[in-house]
């Protein structure tokens, strides 16, 4: 079975009008009631990958499910719910959705529970992160945008990427 891919071009187009200018972000599910978005600038690939692609490493931070191998490179791969402290589900999973980011030379897979795709978004709707919002969430966090009457939570990819969780021992 092949796993699928999203291949998400980082290249950006001027808009042709004065109109508030809009981003691209890669929407994904992170737990079936919540929904995110990352800056495509960030985003190398989403991907589906069977579970035995992915190698446990003994003695690492919960969150750090192993590694992979995607494009002659080796990746960590970590839990995005865990690393934000949300509750895991409960169901068993035979393969894994991937967003592998990358900030400057630094790489890392994402595990979430679905991938969505790619959204445009106007730079002037992104408000402030909700007042509620969980404090182990927020350190990660830019802020929230409404989509389509769904709140959508703008990760931080620099934050993620740069959290002591992902420190090795």
């Amino acid at each position: 079975m092949q796993p699928s891919t999203l291949s998400v071009s980082n290249s950006v187009t001027q808009p042709t009008r004065a109109l508030s200018a809009s981003e691209s972000y890669l929407k994904f599910q992170l737990t079936p009631q919540i929904m995110a978005i990352l800056p495509a600038a960030f985003v190398q690939e989403a991907t589906v990958l069977p579970m035995r692609q992915i190698t446990a490493m003994p003695n690492m931070p919960a969150c750090l499910l192993g590694l992979t191998h995607r494009r002659s490179q080796v990746v960590w791969v970590a839990s995005l719910i865990r690393l934000l402290g949300l509750p895991l589900p409960t169901r068993y999973r035979q393969q894994y959705s991937l967003v592998i980011v990358r900030v400057g030379t630094s790489t890392l897979a994402l595990q979430v529970e679905a991938i969505e795709g790619i959204v445009s978004i106007p730079a002037d709707t992104i408000q402030r992160p909700p007042t509620q919002t969980s404090a182990t969430v927020l350190p990660y966090l830019r802020g929230c945008v409404t989509y389509r009457d769904e709140t959508l939570l703008l990760l931080d990819a620099e934050a993620i990427l740069q959290s002591s969780e992902l420190q090795l021992p």
